[in-house]
């Protein structure tokens, strides 16, 4: 064996460890991309929710939706709007303080995880917003919910009494 065989024949496993895992690694992409699911868009879809009907002396309300993103990726809802609502519907989360109270504390937006969903519920994220006229349970109010990277999809919840289930 010549010298060049040997120096090629001693740099052939440092050429074939990279080689091999450029290759395994093109081989998973590819597999990704068959499956549809690089780079694909948030898709958002949302099933017409329920808002509760004022109670008490409190004028302020919730509105809570179940939203789905059957897309490759994340988004987030940063905020919704409604023509039956008084001034802005505030995008909310449920807190509790160590004394056992509760309180609702404005939040800028909520994730929307790729390929899952978010609930939202009287313990988590809801819309908070105030009725331009009086509600019955029943009414249907119309919203649009506004998403980071979604754009704006129309949607409804249906006016439920105190008590019933958020969903």
């Amino acid at each position: 064996m010549t010298r060049t065989s040997r120096r090629l024949a001693g740099a052939l496993p440092a050429v074939l460890v990279p080689l091999a895992a450029c290759s395994i690694a093109l081989g998973g992409l590819t597999t990704w991309v068959g499956t549809g699911n690089a780079g694909s868009p948030a898709r958002i879809d949302v099933v017409p929710g329920r808002v509760y009907l004022p109670f008490g002396d409190d004028r302020d309300t919730a509105a809570y939706f179940e939203i789905a993103n059957p897309g490759g990726s994340p988004d987030r809802l940063t905020g919704a709007t409604s023509p039956s609502a008084r001034g802005e519907i505030a995008l909310t989360r449920h807190r509790g303080t160590d004394a056992g109270a509760a309180y609702r504390e404005a939040i800028s937006s909520a994730a929307v995880p790729a390929g899952g969903a978010m609930t939202m519920s009287p313990h988590g994220v809801s819309l908070t917003l105030r009725p331009k006229t009086r509600w019955r349970a029943g009414d249907i109010v119309p919203m649009t919910l506004h998403f980071e990277h979604g754009g704006r999809i129309r949607t409804a919840a249906v006016v439920v009494g105190p008590g019933s289930s958020a969903r």
